[in-house]
């Protein structure tokens, strides 16, 4: 294998090139999933995994990061995308039920990973820290499978409204988690208690300044849209707002999917039926050729090589965080009252985790290592676990979330894409 990957490296392919083949092939491999049953970005994953470092490496390291920017795109839109399903109408007809779903699914995941794994370790910093990380979810994953499959009801709603703010309270637990830790790891250094007060509430200001910047370019981009007549302005217009919204979180380290969301709720809940029907038709036909290349960098992503040191601490948190999401949900959606199809199988729904763990588990490595040798050694554990587990998480997680779908009546065999 190594041999090949030397051959293919020395050819010098030019990007293009390999963007142009690889989103051919993307195609034709996510169409064959249908022949056994499976959402086509399971196809673009396997593909993703079959050209990145793992095999191939025609899409290594380098490429894949200095390709991110389609990765962040594509994350905006399905934020947005997310949002436009967000009508107050709707929620309102849920009930205060879906945030106590929320809330459920959230805090078990964190309680049971983080009890599960001071049982196994001993070790409280590294317990709570997998904890923080457990709520974190992957809403490409599932919103993906809802518009390919074209799926309407109740649950799909509730899927929709899951995925979207639970990423929100994922990054205040995290946060407040963080700060503790990172206080009980400094203890012997003396800066346990320098800028604690400013690591709580650092994960607020991020999640309130995202929110307050989704609003304000929401109500500049319907001034504008207002005003144009062609729907390929309107969707230009939007596009470019997109990527504003994305470029400022960037700088500022909001949370993109939180903001771009909110662009959506205040489309849908300030707009009439022609400038969202316009938005709905442009989205339909961009969304698909994104999920292709977002599904086929992150399987370019997913080193094979780091399944095998998931070990019991790796399995220890899939199970945890599995048991937690969908315990949660089902005891959210008891309490609540919710329709019984919900509380059955909105878990199955929300276990798909990726870039944002990552990305938090990033954060546990760069704050930690610099402490001490326990900080970074922590850092090392959580950064290669997470990763490996995220494998699992993003190949399990669509395939659940169809095969609960379909058991709920909300997709038929005759609206699989064809």
């Amino acid at each position: 294998m190594d041999a090949i990957q030397n051959f293919i490296t020395n050819l010098h392919i030019p990007v293009l090139l390999i963007i142009g083949v690889a989103t051919f092939i993307a195609l034709f491999f996510g169409k064959s999933m249908r022949f056994i049953r499976l959402p086509s970005i399971i196809g673009f994953m396997i593909l993703g995994v079959i050209t990145g470092p793992s095999l191939l490496n025609l899409i290594n390291d380098e490429l894949r990061d200095s390709l991110s920017f389609l990765t962040e795109i594509a994350l905006g839109f399905v934020a947005v995308s997310i949002g436009l399903e967000l009508s107050f109408n709707e929620l309102k007809k849920q009930g205060k039920g879906i945030i106590v779903i929320i809330f459920s699914e959230s805090f078990l995941a964190f309680i049971l990973v983080a009890a599960g794994l001071f049982i196994l370790t001993q070790n409280i910093v590294l317990a709570l820290l997998f904890g923080a990380i457990a709520p974190a979810s992957a809403p490409a994953g599932t919103v993906a499978v809802i518009k390919e499959y074209k799926a309407k009801g109740s649950l799909t709603k509730a899927l929709y409204a899951v995925v979207g703010f639970d990423d929100g309270l994922g990054i205040i637990i995290f946060g407040f988690i963080s700060a503790i830790t990172r206080s009980i790891i400094s203890s012997g250094t003396g800066q346990g208690m320098t800028g604690l007060i400013f690591l709580i509430l650092a994960p607020f200001g991020e999640i309130i300044f995202g929110i307050l910047l989704g609003i304000a370019l929401s109500i500049l981009f319907v001034f504008i849209a207002r005003k144009l007549k062609n729907p390929a302005d309107i969707f230009t217009l939007l596009f470019a707002f997109i990527l504003i919204d994305i470029g400022i979180c960037k700088i500022f380290h909001f949370s993109l999917i939180l903001s771009n969301m909110v662009i959506g709720m205040v489309i849908v809940n300030t707009q009439g039926r022609n400038l969202l029907r316009i938005i709905h038709l442009k989205l339909e036909d961009i969304m698909p050729l994104l999920f292709l290349l977002f599904f086929t960098l992150a399987g370019a992503q997913l080193h094979l090589g780091a399944i095998p040191s998931i070990g019991i601490l790796g399995v220890v948190y899939i199970l945890a965080r599995a048991g937690g999401l969908m315990g949660g949900a089902w005891l959210g959606a008891l309490v609540s009252n919710a329709e019984r199809k919900i509380k059955n199988y909105l878990g199955m729904g929300i276990l798909s985790q990726a870039g944002v763990a990552i990305g938090l588990a990033i954060i546990v490595k760069h704050d930690f290592s610099p402490i001490n040798d326990k900080g970074a050694e922590i850092g090392t554990i959580v950064l290669t676990t997470v990763t490996a587990t995220c494998i699992i998480f993003e190949i399990i997680g669509p395939i659940l979330t169809r095969i609960a779908l379909k058991k709920a009546g909300e997709i038929e065999e005759s609206k699989k894409r064809a």
